[in-house]
């Protein structure tokens, strides 16, 4: 039996920015397609803000949301996700309890700040779009320094901005 990994991800600026005013300040398309590829029918671990935003989104352009299950951690008891592959619990204890029992080899954990903040230590993977820049943000991705090991590293740009997507592994100490 293979022991479940946890897996972040996220894109930053420059400065570990990952939003302004419950927002991401940028809009990567190619960005929003790894997250897609990454969640497509997997386990999902999101905090209540990033899902309204993503739901939102989801909802504008008709189409399913793509994870298998979401995990919406919130404190609201009277929070409802309206799509039918979300579940809500209100601690992370809770949230690792449930990806748990789904039994997939890896759980992704794409945010909000608050999310990352509790769940950084359990992770053993990083997947990381850094955008060249900084995008004066109010809400900061921990920091991550532990996440040595380069698995892959890409530069790409887009008509509006540089970035780079990288895979990084956790150093652990044996």
């Amino acid at each position: 039996m293979t022991t479940q990994k946890f897996s972040i991800v996220v894109a930053i600026d420059e400065k570990r920015g990952i939003g302004k005013d419950n927002k991401i300040p940028w809009h990567i398309k190619e960005d929003l397609v790894n997250l897609k590829n990454l969640t497509q029918n997997q386990v999902v671990i999101v905090g209540a803000n990033t899902f309204i935003s993503m739901q939102s989104y989801y909802d504008k352009s008709e189409r399913e949301m793509p994870g298998k299950v979401y995990i919406v951690v919130t404190d609201d008891r009277g929070f409802n996700p309206s799509c039918s592959n979300a579940i809500c619990v209100y601690s992370i204890d809770e949230a690792i309890k449930k990806a748990k029992s789904y039994g997939t080899d890896e759980v992704f954990i794409i945010g909000g700040s608050q999310i990352f903040k509790q769940m950084i230590k359990l992770a053993n993977k990083l997947y990381l779009t850094i955008v060249k820049g900084d995008f004066d943000c109010d809400t900061f991705f921990p920091g991550y320094s532990d996440f040595k090991n380069v698995i892959s590293s890409k530069r790409e740009k887009n008509e509006t901005n540089e970035f780079e997507f990288k895979i990084l592994e956790r150093i652990t100490k044996e």
